[in-house]
């Protein structure tokens, strides 16, 4: 009787999305991205502090890619994943911020259909391909802690190129199926978008089709990426503690857990705020809260990691420094 029942209202509400949809026929062309708030002086506080943290991110992420490249010292599967990662994040925040604050300095806050999809494809992809690296790197440590005389054979450059480059395809590729899902949805009633950059949440809200399909795909698609990755690196970090408290000398332990730490904030922070995100119902918390969340993974973690990996990681802090001095070098002597 409840299985009929709850068919019955799915038939009600396809029936009454298609009557939705003819009544108004005019497909949309553009959205609009509502942002963050109307209030002239918070939105010129709010633009300085974007580009701010928008600058923070590339230079740092930038400079952390450039010293994986050359400085032989860290030449190693570590930093190999490392230089991946900050490279990804360069990506991932130019996808968003330059459109955010493109938007807050002309008050355009329009975004074309097929612009908003590309968006969305790129920042899917990127956020999926970041999930897949910080287990990786969750990997990489547990064989360096935990099988140190295996450790080169297990991760020798070609391993290291083929998981990296795996990463990055399966972001891409896995974020096609639901890409292809949402651009055949149809859009012909509101278009505006109550976030600051193309959220599958907030279009799917927006279309008058049957988006049941969509969000199941969605569902599980983002708990797949998110959870089981998440919980691959708990498992890690079980075993690496393990070894940790195992190590007799209190400066091995130290050293042990100083390669890990960085790689923990991290993960701490993107997993902790992509599931709040994806994984908890939507319903269950505000519009402000999300854009506040989505805030903290789409900027925050990428500008993030080059302060974490230079302040809390010595081979990168002394690279940081070397680079700097290099750079630094002709301007003196002219």
């Amino acid at each position: 009787m409840k299985k009929e029942k709850v068919q019955r209202r799915r038939m009600k509400g396809n029936v009454h999305l298609a009557k939705k949809c003819k009544e108004n026929q005019t497909a949309i062309t553009e959205f609009i991205l509502v942002g963050f708030s109307s209030t002239e002086k918070l939105q010129s506080f709010l633009f300085w502090v974007f580009l701010a943290t928008y600058l923070v991110t590339i230079i740092g992420n930038l400079l952390i890619v450039i010293c994986v490249l050359s400085d032989h010292s860290l030449r190693t599967p570590m930093y190999f994943f490392l230089g991946n990662l900050s490279f990804l994040e360069v990506c991932y925040a130019t996808n968003l911020a330059p459109r955010l604050l493109f938007g807050m300095i002309t008050k355009d806050n329009t975004v074309s259909f097929p612009g908003c999809m590309v968006q969305f494809y790129v920042f899917g992809a990127l956020a999926v391909a970041e999930c897949l690296l910080l287990t990786i790197m969750s990997y990489d440590r547990y064989l360096a802690i935990c099988h140190p005389l295996r450790y080169m054979v297990l991760m020798d450059s070609k391993v290291c190129t083929q998981l990296a480059a795996g990463s990055w395809a399966s972001g891409f590729v896995g974020t096609s199926i639901t890409i292809c899902l949402l651009s055949n949805l149809s859009f012909s009633g509101p278009n505006e978008i109550d976030h600051f950059f193309c959220d599958i949440t907030s279009l799917i809200k927006l279309s008058c089709s049957d988006t049941y399909l969509v969000e199941i795909m969605v569902f599980i698609f983002s708990s797949a990426v998110s959870l089981i990755p998440f919980l691959f690196i708990l498992a890690s970090y079980v075993c690496i503690l393990r070894a940790i408290l195992g190590i007799p000398s209190t400066m091995g332990r130290q050293k042990a857990f100083s390669t890990c730490s960085s790689h923990l904030i991290i993960v701490s922070t993107f997993y902790g705020t992509l599931i709040a995100m994806y994984v908890v119902p939507s319903s269950d918390r505000s519009l402000v809260l999300s854009k506040v969340i989505s805030l903290l993974y789409t900027m925050g973690t990428p500008m993030l990691n080059p302060i974490v990996y230079s302040l809390r990681n010595k081979e990168v802090h002394e690279a940081l420094k070397k680079l700097l001095r290099a750079v630094s070098a002709p301007t003196r002597k002219l």
